[in-house]
C-alpha cells in the first residue's frame, strides 16, 4: 500500500521538456502519484504523446507545444494554466537549451541564449508558478539542475555549467525568499542520465561513455525514470519541511574524489 504522505490526488503539476527524457518519466510519475498534468514541450507531438499515456492512468492532462525559453510563450502556460485548471501545485522545470563549445571560441550571443534559456526563462516560470502558489501559501517548485553546476565537467561545457550555477543559487535564493509563506523549492542534480542527444554523442566518441563510468561508483550512466521517486518525494507532503535542497541524482559522482577508486562487486 501507498504511503498517504507521497499521494498527489487532487493536486494539479505543471512540467516543462515533457516529450521524453526526464521531463516524461516526471509527467508520468506525478500521474501514477494521482495528479492532474498540465505539460509542455517544444517537440508537441512527443509531449501529445505522454498525454495519451498519462490519460491511460485515469488522470486529466492537458499538453502543449510551448518554447519555454520564449517568455511571451510561458506567460501563455501560464494563462492555459489557470483556464484549464486554476490552480498550480507543482512545478517542474526541466527542459532547457545547451551548446558545446571552448571558452576561447564560445560566442557571446550563444552564452546569452543558453543563460537566458536556463535561467532567466526558468526564473520567469518560478515566477509565474510561485505567485499563484504564493496566493494559495502551498507548492513545491522542482529545478533540474546539473552537476555541472557544482563541479566543472570541462569539454566545452562552460555556457551550460555557468548556467546550471545560477539555477542553484536561484532555487536557494527562492527558497529563502518563499518557504515562511508555504511555498518550498528544490533542485535536482542530475550526472549523466541516458537521452537521445548523449546517446549521439557517445555514438561518435566510442570513450566518452567509459569515461563518464569512470566517474560514477555505481557503474551505470542514469536512466529517465531514475527521477521518478525523488521528484514525487518533493513534490508530496512526504517532504513537508524539506526546501532549499540541492540533491544530486548522479550514481555516487559528486561523492567520489577525482583520485577515487569505485569498489568493485565480487563474484
Amino acid at each position: 500500500m501507498t504511503h498517504p504522505l507521497f499521494d498527489l490526488s487532487g493536486r494539479v503539476a505543471l512540467v516543462t521538456g515533457a516529450a521524453q527524457g526526464m521531463g516524461r518519466a516526471m509527467a508520468i510519475g506525478f500521474a501514477e502519484a494521482g495528479a492532474d498534468l498540465l505539460i509542455c514541450d517544444l517537440n508537441e507531438a512527443g509531449a501529445q504523446a505522454t498525454a495519451e499515456h498519462v490519460r491511460s492512468l485515469g488522470r486529466r492532462v492537458v499538453a502543449t507545444g510551448t518554447d519555454i525559453t520564449d517568455i511571451a510563450q510561458v506567460h501563455d502556460l501560464f494563462a492555459t494554466l489557470d483556464r484549464e485548471f486554476g490552480r498550480i501545485d507543482v512545478l517542474a522545470n526541466v527542459t532547457g537549451p545547451s551548446t558545446l563549445a571552448r571558452p576561447e571560441d564560445l560566442k557571446l550571443e550563444d552564452l546569452e541564449r543558453i543563460v537566458h534559456g536556463l535561467l532567466i526563462a526558468r526564473f520567469c516560470a518560478c515566477q509565474e508558478g510561485g505567485r499563484r502558489m504564493l496566493a494559495a501559501k502551498k507548492g513545491s517548485i522542482i529545478n533540474l539542475g546539473s552537476i555541472g553546476g557544482v563541479t566543472a565537467l570541462g569539454r566545452g561545457n562552460i555556457a551550460y555549467s555557468a548556467a546550471m550555477g545560477g539555477v542553484i543559487q536561484m532555487t536557494r535564493e527562492l527558497s529563502t525568499e518563499w518557504s515562511g509563506r508555504g511555498v518550498r523549492v528544490n533542485a535536482i542534480l542530475p550526472a549523466q542520465v541516458i537521452n537521445p542527444g548523449l546517446e549521439q554523442r557517445m555514438q561518435e566518441d566510442p570513450h566518452l561513455e567509459a569515461m563518464f563510468l569512470r566517474g560514477i561508483p555505481m557503474g551505470r550512466l542514469g536512466r529517465p525514470d531514475d527521477i521518478k521517486g525523488l521528484a514525487i518525494f518533493l513534490a508530496s507532503d512526504a517532504s513537508a519541511w524539506i526546501t532549499g535542497a540541492i540533491i544530486p541524482m548522479d550514481g555516487g559522482n559528486l561523492a567520489q574524489n577525482a583520485g577515487g577508486t569505485p569498489g568493485k562487486s565480487e563474484g
